[in-house]
């Protein structure tokens, strides 16, 4: 396994780094919980805008550690509830993430609600295909 390499971070932001379905994967009492989500990749980690009473907030909460599956993609990692999305440290992320979703984000998401939130779901080790080669990637 090997760190992200300049060919690999190209590849992952030309898939990832726009609006995109990703499968997120919680354990909860020890079965798993598959949902698909609107997420942006940026710099070795996807952000996904949800609510922070949802199930797969109260499963990562119990047990931070997630699988997720994209493109020709899968990856373990940690979610992390970056809290309330109108929180001043999250305005950077936000910003890309309003401009990124910004087809839905404004008629489908109360972004006043202090229970939307922002997940981060840090990778820890992934595996990428592209043009038959495979990638074992470390993000850590």
């Amino acid at each position: 396994m090997e760190k992200l390499t300049p060919e690999t971070k190209k590849l992952m932001d030309e898939r990832f780094g726009h609006d995109c379905i990703i499968a997120l994967a919680t354990t909860n009492e020890g079965l798993p919980h598959v949902r698909n989500v609107d997420a942006y990749y940026e710099d070795g980690a996807f952000y996904v805008v949800t609510y922070a009473l949802s199930n797969k907030m109260n499963h990562i909460a119990k047990n931070p550690t997630v699988a997720i599956a994209g493109d020709w993609f899968t990856a373990h990692g940690t979610g992390i509830d970056l809290g309330f999305v109108g929180k001043a440290e999250n305005q950077d992320i936000m910003a890309k993430l309003k401009e990124a979703f910004s087809s839905w984000i404004n008629e489908h998401t109360n972004l006043e609600d202090e229970n939307t939130c922002l997940l981060r779901i840090q990778l820890t080790d992934g595996i990428l295909f592209s043009h038959g080669t495979r990638f074992d990637i470390d993000f850590t």
